[in-house]
């Protein structure tokens, strides 16, 4: 039993590791910004920075929707995993900034 819960544990460290990556991607290519960066930054920049990714999220899927040739749903995702992230480092509910390791 004990192999099963270090399956478990290795597959959840695993999906958290594909979150982030997917996260800090989408913010480095189509924002030119650092999410551990991003994290540390005072509550005006992170609420300008939340509207930012909000009409990228939305022009991501427009060009879904339009069936655009350069649509990505990993990029989406990872936009959308990174305003919620963001969101959560607002509201002071949960550590997002223990979260991510720090490289």
């Amino acid at each position: 039993m004990e192999w099963n819960r270090q399956k478990i544990a290795f597959l959840k460290s695993q999906e958290q590791e594909t979150s982030e990556a997917r996260q800090r991607l989408a913010l480095q290519i189509l924002c030119g910004e650092d999410l551990s960066t991003v994290l540390l930054l005072d509550a005006a920049k992170k609420e300008h920075l939340c509207k930012r990714l909000k009409r990228l999220i939305e022009r991501e899927r427009l060009k879904g929707a339009a069936g655009h040739w350069s649509y990505d749903l990993n990029r989406h995702i990872g936009l959308k995993q990174a305003l919620e992230t963001l969101k959560t480092s607002l509201s002071g509910s949960g550590e997002p900034e223990k979260q991510f390791r720090t490289a």
